[in-house]
């Protein structure tokens, strides 16, 4: 009886945030909660600083330049959402999931995504220095030009992304998955780095950098 509860009084929330969209009203109160689903809804440009999604759904959203600093996204769905130019630093997004999102050019430095799911996401040119990846899914990313710088990969899965003129300058890469990942043009990755990860015979590392199989001792 609680949980549904909880629900309608999320769900309710969302309603009436959606409908002072509707009106034009680009100002979301700090801290204000979404629950429910709210799939495909264009929110393009509005301020929601320190929003919390609490088991949403907000899969193929619109959320293009949207200011979410210090948003949490506590298990909530933001698959295939539209987060281009979007600023999300400082927020938490342990247990969501961005299949298929586009982060490019978005900043978020400092996010805390310990397990987030970002397979087959855009994070070209995104800004992710100092974020809090342990554990995240990157598989089969797309992040030329994206900024790594400062953040923290341990155990994290690339496997297959494409890293392109990513930088990598001081990145924990401790345990992390690179099988298969392009890494041939990241910037300011080090041995110390690669050799702390897992590689196979089909990763792209630069010039002078040499990998490890996670099955040799």
């Amino acid at each position: 009886m609680k949980t549904t509860a909880r629900w309608v009084v999320g769900a309710m929330s969302l309603a009436l945030a959606t409908h002072a969209f509707a009106l034009g009203d680009d100002m979301v109160a700090r801290l204000v909660s979404f629950g429910g689903a709210c799939q495909r809804c264009d929110l393009a440009g509005r301020r929601l600083m320190g929003a919390k999604f609490i088991g949403a759904d907000f899969s193929n959203a619109s959320l293009i330049g949207c200011d979410l600093r210090g948003a949490a996204f506590t298990g909530s769905n933001f698959t295939g959402a539209n987060l281009a130019r979007a600023d999300v630093r400082g927020a938490s997004m342990e247990g969501a999931r961005f299949m298929v999102a586009n982060f490019s050019d978005a900043a978020m430095a400092g996010v805390e995504g310990h397990g987030v799911n970002f397979i087959n996401a855009d994070l070209s040119h995104a800004d992710l220095a100092s974020a809090e990846l342990q554990g995240a899914l990157l598989a089969r990313v797309k992040a030329q030009d994206a900024n790594f710088a400062g953040a923290d990969l341990t155990g994290a899965i690339l496997t297959d992304g494409v890293f392109v003129n990513a930088d990598f300058k001081g990145a924990v890469l401790e345990g992390a998955s690179l099988q298969g990942a392009d890494l041939s043009r990241a910037q300011d990755l080090t041995q110390h780095q690669i050799s702390g990860a897992c590689t196979d015979a089909h990763t792209r590392l630069p010039a002078g950098l040499t990998g490890r199989n996670c099955g040799e001792h």
